[in-house]
């Protein structure tokens, strides 16, 4: 499905890529929904397709083919009440905060990370760490550790000239996540992208009250846009001026994207821009929530490797042995 941008209508060929790499994964039957490649089309028509999904019993998966910016205006058309008691799990990331975050407003638990155009249809393709984290959303039932990946990319292939995506692409050492805290933390996870929360946050509606967060687990990731540091201090003052920050018992940064086609920085570039970036982030939380355990770098947001996380479900933050574990 396409709950947000439908560019996959624009590159069919590689739209078509990733569904076939992920009927080649996994043993599902695949139903594609009216407005999957449709570019333009309304958020009453988005939301249609979403609600004729959570309406019938046999979809037990849903996965956007990719984000965009739009997706708030999908929300106000959702009926919640088609969920029923056993709703299919359902994939996003980026402006799919959106959807996540409704999901969450009334009780379903959903998972952060995948799509079709970006992760399955991948260069060289999809990621084995990746498809990994997707089985055991798909499939499992337990605890699995988040590990670091010992190498990843920010580079993106050219969807207008599919050979792009027939190689890897460079990738480049992991350089250790940061970790500060002295108690191991256990809680429900919730967030997503920092500038979708911003953006519900101002339209306050589908947020809830902040005792609702109470010793959680926030998961944040910036996108492709990449927000300059500044901007990032902004978001994290607002949300510590709101009393939401001060609610979690950790803070989990994904690893940013510091390269794109608009704006490709050098290597040392890169870094220095995620390093701004946890800087601001320890900042905020010194700030605002002194108590949380806080790690920086992990890898469920728009770099490569994604890992799929679950949201709404249970973390375990351990900075005593620097782990990671999720309940799928």
């Amino acid at each position: 499905m396409s709950p947000s941008s439908g560019v996959a209508g624009l590159f069919p060929v590689v739209h078509e890529r990733g569904v076939a790499a992920l009927a080649s994964a996994f043993d599902l039957e695949f139903v594609e929904f009216p407005t999957t490649r449709q570019p333009g089309a309304s958020a009453h028509e988005r939301a249609r397709d979403l609600n004729a999904a959570f309406a019938d019993p046999s979809i037990r998966a849903i996965m956007a083919t990719l984000g965009g910016s739009d997706q708030i205006t999908v929300l106000p058309h959702l009926n919640p009440s088609l969920l029923g008691d056993d709703p299919p799990a359902i994939f996003g990331y980026s402006d799919n905060t959106n959807l996540l975050l409704w999901l969450w407003r009334h009780g379903v638990s959903s998972y952060h990370g995948g799509s079709t155009l970006v992760h399955m249809a991948r260069p060289g393709g999809p990621h084995d760490a990746h498809l990994a984290s997707l089985r055991h959303a798909l499939f499992d039932d337990g605890r699995y550790e988040i590990l670091p990946q010992p190498r990843f990319t920010d580079l993106q292939g050219r969807w207008e000239d599919p050979t792009t995506l027939d190689h890897e692409l460079a990738t480049f050492p992991e350089s250790g996540w940061y970790w500060r805290g002295d108690h191991v933390v256990t809680g429900v996870t919730w967030g997503g992208n920092l500038e979708i929360l911003h953006w519900n946050l101002a339209a306050n509606r589908w947020i809830g009250a902040n005792d609702d967060f109470t010793d959680g687990v926030l998961l944040l990731e910036t996108s492709e846009e990449m927000p300059e540091a500044e901007e990032v201090s902004r978001m994290l003052r607002n949300m510590g001026e709101r009393g939401l920050l001060e609610r979690f018992a950790a803070v989990v940064m994904a690893k940013a994207k510091a390269w794109s086609t608009e704006r490709p920085l050098g290597v040392e570039a890169r870094e220095e821009y995620r390093r701004a970036q946890r800087d601001v982030l320890v900042r905020a939380c010194d700030t605002y929530a002194p108590h949380a355990v806080v790690v920086y770098g992990p890898d469920f947001g728009h770099t490569d490797p994604q890992i799929v996380v679950p949201f709404g479900a249970t973390m375990t933050v351990d900075p005593l042995a620097r782990k990671i574990w999720a309940n799928y």
